[in-house]
């Protein structure tokens, strides 16, 4: 279920805090699995979070970024990198602050970025299917 309302709290641009509790209840209100984000360290330089969640299809990896990308524009984040969405198996978006990454199942197991920067990061599952 989607808190955040973009007319009410805070005026002006998200924290990085606040994009990162959007785009994690957009994924979750979208039946988006296995959703974990990483805070990164400043000396990446990237950005100051990383969400990573996967669709059970091409056609759900795909929904998942229009609605993210709704959601932000909704916000007045407009300036957002798209990568990866023709194929929908794995999506990167850059929205400042959070790069997300959405991928089907297999891709993901088969990249499994998440080790690789959770090796480095502490990581939190914002929602753990077996519990849900």
């Amino acid at each position: 279920m989607l808190t955040h309302d973009p007319h009410h709290g805070s005026k002006g641009r998200l924290t990085p805090s606040e994009l990162k509790s959007l785009i994690e209840q957009s994924l979750d209100a979208d039946k988006a699995e296995d959703i974990v984000s990483i805070k990164l360290d400043e000396q990446t330089g990237l950005a100051d979070y990383m969400i990573i969640a996967s669709g059970t299809s091409s056609r759900h990896v795909s929904a998942l970024t229009d609605k993210i990308l709704k959601r932000l524009a909704l916000n007045g984040i407009k300036s957002v990198g798209v990568e990866g969405k023709d194929r929908s198996d794995w999506v990167a978006i850059d929205a400042g602050d959070v790069i997300i990454h959405l991928f089907r199942p297999e891709v993901r197991n088969f990249y499994n970025i998440e080790k690789m920067w959770g090796n480095f990061q502490p990581f939190e599952v914002v929602r753990d299917p077996l519990h849900a």
